[in-house]
């Protein structure tokens, strides 16, 4: 497997195309300081495998905010990406799990899809939480917003090792009959994909595997990176909008511990630091 990538493809006598994505390294730089329960891991490793295949659909010069909000043990998970194909992920618990699927980690609630172009409007889809998976909510959710049929399929493998692959598989919007056709043609083809197949070869032997009797181009790879953002001017910054008297509280506490909840790296401003802050406000 070639870890960590996008892999983008298309049918050419079909009128349909695919999106590949298999992660490993990524996973482990976003699990690596956390203590999430493995099922929570599980739902993230998910969710950023499905943030990265949604973003490869949009012809994207932004930012994207996938998040579950539920009235589950888990209160929200969220994925922010790019069109480079950059992602920060956290988890919010507010009790403590009583199952391992997604309907019981999540409960009843809401997928929400923002989308945040560098021009333009800002779009934002809600999609409640029907499906039993993850794969049939984001079904849901591009039958919903594109009208486009789409087939997914999404597996991790968190025990060991970190990794996480999906495989997708979407109508193109021209001639919808035909495109139909050839979409249903090709889902009983990928219907066979296992979990050790998508989480273990590498893309062009699995699509050779799969789709050997069709001809089938494979555009080149784009990287997948977790990138967190955090810094210690940004929290500085932070503690400029909190205000005088907030900052006296934590001065006479003698710190103050800001912890990113994406990377769960800390930052501590000690008192004397703090003080600095307060006297420019």
């Amino acid at each position: 497997m070639n870890p960590d990538k996008l892999h983008r493809f298309l049918f050419q006598q079909k009128h349909v195309r695919g999106e590949l994505v298999q992660l490993t390294d990524s996973l482990d730089q976003m699990l690596k300081n956390h203590h999430y329960p493995l099922p929570v891991k599980q739902l993230l490793a998910e969710l950023v495998v499905a943030t990265s295949l949604i973003t490869a659909t949009l012809k994207l010069d932004g930012e994207i905010a996938v998040q579950l909000q539920g009235e589950g043990p888990v209160k929200f998970a969220a994925v922010n990406g790019d069109n480079q194909q950059n992602f920060r992920a956290m988890v919010r618990l507010q009790a403590e799990l009583s199952g391992s699927s997604f309907r019981e980690l999540i409960g009843e609630g809401y997928m929400i899809v923002t989308i945040t172009p560098r021009q333009g409007e800002r779009y934002q889809g809600i999609i409640p939480l029907t499906g039993a998976t993850l794969t049939s909510t984001l079904e849901g959710y591009f039958a919903q917003s594109e009208q486009l049929p789409t087939r997914l399929y999404i597996y991790t493998d968190i025990s060991q090792q970190n990794i996480a692959a999906g495989l997708m598989l979407q109508v193109l919007p021209v001639e919808p009959q035909k495109a139909v056709e050839d979409f249903a043609e090709l889902v009983v083809l990928a219907d066979t994909v296992t979990a050790d197949e998508l989480l273990t070869l590498p893309a062009e032997q699995m699509l050779y595997r799969l789709f050997h009797q069709e001809q089938v181009e494979l555009f080149s790879a784009q990287d997948v990176r977790f990138v967190c953002g955090c810094s210690r001017q940004k929290c500085e910054t932070a503690l400029y909008s909190i205000g005088k008297e907030a900052l006296g509280e934590h001065i006479a506490e003698g710190k103050l511990e800001m912890t990113c909840e994406y990377c769960n790296t800390q930052y501590l401003f000690s008192a004397d630091e703090l003080q600095q802050i307060s006297n420019q406000l």
